[in-house]
């Protein structure tokens, strides 16, 4: 079981997830590479293998008012493969996540053919990497916009339109307000593609009569048998939050605010992780990626806490 991170690294200064110049100092993919081949040096160092990647690795390079960028992924050609061949060589899992406005889904064509133009950068990138199909670009449904079915019906259309390298590298995570592991499944039946189940997400939208391990087992067996599928796993924030308002007179006053559950912890809380490993199935290898605001720094906390409370599991799950 590899545990991964999702993309910026707190635990050594310095590095950068990707080239965040604005468009009018020429950012570029290149540059976005060289920082992500010091992330694989750091990532060796502390023995973790699997990251997900910046959705913005290429920047502008689907902006429609920028055709200056649009080529910045032939233009490095060699360059991710290279990158590619490195993350073979230390068994290194990548992945891309979308942000929340690339939306499959959309009833508005315009919208919609941006994302389509995202998602096929995201693959494309994996393809010139030489990764295998367990390298993916991670999706959501998208909005119900008044009409949820229909709006499932969309994402279907849509999923078949894509270009097949595009549909070979996309997965499909529910959400936890509008899409369920249920929705998503009901998706998977209609298209084949894969799932993966966010916990975090699935606890505060469950589907009725539905455990969390039956919603593991059914995520992880839309997974062919020769790929190991992945999960996300989350503790949700409890902690209060200091927030600053002003006052009728403009005056700053500092003001506490309950978190939302559906927001995501600094670390991973340990027993709920070791909960969720004995009522999984141990009989299917998975991989977690973990969404904390801590990072890499939450990752190697957990390992800790798992070598201290559950040395059964980490032997049995060969977790690293």
């Amino acid at each position: 079981m590899r545990l991964g991170f999702v993309v910026k690294v707190l635990g050594q200064p310095g590095l950068k997830s990707n080239d965040t110049r604005r468009w009018q100092n020429n950012p570029h993919l290149s540059v976005s590479l060289a920082y992500l081949r010091d992330i694989f040096v750091y990532l060796r160092q502390i023995g973790v293998r699997m990251y997900r990647m910046s959705s913005d690795l290429a920047p502008y390079v689907t902006h429609p008012d920028l055709p200056q960028f649009h080529d910045q992924i032939e233009e490095c050609a060699d360059e991710l493969a290279a990158v590619g061949e490195i993350a073979r060589q230390d068994g290194l899992r990548l992945s891309f996540h979308p942000s929340a406005y690339v939306v499959l889904n959309a009833p508005d064509e315009e919208t919609a053919q941006k994302a389509m133009a995202d998602l096929e950068a995201q693959a494309q990138m994996l393809d010139r990497m030489g990764l295998g199909p367990e390298a993916v670009v991670v999706t959501h449904v998208g909005g119900m916009y008044g009409d949820k079915a229909a709006a499932m019906d969309r994402f279907v259309s849509r999923f078949h339109s894509l270009p097949e390298p595009t549909r070979r590298r996309l997965v499909l995570e529910n959400d936890e307000r509008a899409y369920t592991l249920g929705d998503t499944y009901a998706i998977h039946q209609q298209t084949g593609i894969r799932l993966v189940l966010d916990q975090l997400h699935f606890l505060c939208n469950p589907p009725p009569g539905m455990t969390l391990g039956q919603a593991v087992e059914l995520a992880l067996s839309t997974w062919p048998a020769n790929q190991t599928p992945k999960i996300h796993y989350s503790s949700p924030r409890t902690a209060m939050v200091v927030v600053e308002q002003r006052d009728e007179a403009g005056r700053k006053r500092r003001a506490l605010r309950q978190p939302r559950l559906s927001q995501h912890a600094d670390l991973i809380a340990p027993f709920a992780f070791i909960a969720l490993l004995r009522m999984a199935r141990a009989d299917r290898d998975f991989d977690v990626m973990l969404e904390c605001k801590a990072k890499d720094l939450a990752l190697l906390r957990l390992r800790e806490h798992l070598a201290r409370f559950a040395p059964d599991l980490v032997a049995q799950y060969h977790i690293t």
